[in-house]
């Protein structure tokens, strides 16, 4: 695990990343009005209410009509707003605040929020897919941000980005460094951990959602990997100064293919 601190990655084709700050601030808000401001029964009600079962999707289980807020399938999205806890949010927050903004400039405003949404349907599937029989409510945004991450990587790989050096050290390194190591970890994880607490199997849906949606959903002049799109040579036009004492000569410009 690694803990983003900045991108040296300057915004290319929007001013500002408005969904990604509203998909902060709704975060937040949810929180504050579930969680950090609610009832412990309160908390366990929207829990059940708002996170995603995947046993009531994929084992016919029904649930009390007295904890029922949305339909089942709108948990799909809805358990992406909600957090156990301050360090549960922040941290996610975090993420979405480093990675977000330039996965949203690559691809604009409304794709980007599809993506987003796109990955976190694809991170409750997966979850749901391998524990079918589940009856805990799985919530949180890890799995829509890990599609984030995983975009960012296809992106920007050699963009410098501040990380925490053993939690303390603030240190400059490539992004591919750390995301590559993240993502295997993700993968890992569910492999020797699949039952644990932490859905890995979220956060390894996000991150395949993210890795086939991007070519997809990028804005088409938008390269992967940091590539450089240079005009090719045969179409610059390098003007020639005429010799002294000439007159320069008006010429019809040419078009290159």
């Amino acid at each position: 695990m690694f803990v983003p601190l900045y991108d040296v990655n300057a915004l290319k084709h929007i001013r500002l990343q408005y969904v990604t700050l509203s998909l902060i601030a709704l975060n937040v808000a949810v929180w504050l009005i579930t969680g950090f401001a609610a009832t412990d029964d309160f908390s366990g009600r929207a829990a059940m209410g708002l996170g995603y079962i995947p046993a009531l999707i994929f084992d016919g289980r029904v649930l009390d009509p007295s904890l029922y807020i949305v339909p089942e399938d709108w948990t799909y999205i809805t358990y992406a707003f909600l957090h156990g806890d301050f360090w549960h949010l922040a941290g996610n927050m975090l993420f979405l605040w480093v990675f977000g903004d330039n996965v949203e400039d690559a691809m604009g405003h409304v794709r980007f929020l599809i993506f987003y949404l796109a990955c976190a349907i694809a991170a409750a599937w997966l979850h749901g897919f391998l524990d079918p029989h589940s009856t805990g409510p799985l919530i949180g945004a890890s799995g829509a941000i890990s599609g984030v991450v995983a975009s960012y990587f296809l992106l920007h790989p050699r963009v410098r980005i501040w990380v925490l050096l053993l939690w303390k050290i603030p240190v400059p390194v490539p992004a591919f460094v750390p995301l590559i190591l993240w993502i295997l970890q993700q993968f890992v994880m569910l492999a020797v951990d699949g039952e644990g607490k932490i859905s890995w199997a979220a956060h390894a849906g996000g991150i395949v959602a993210g890795l086939v949606l991007t070519p997809i959903l990028k804005r088409r002049g938008v390269p992967l990997f940091d590539r450089t799109i240079v005009s090719p040579r045969a179409v610059e036009h390098q003007a020639t100064p005429p010799p002294a004492g000439e007159e320069p000569q008006k010429t019809t410009p040419h078009w290159g293919r």
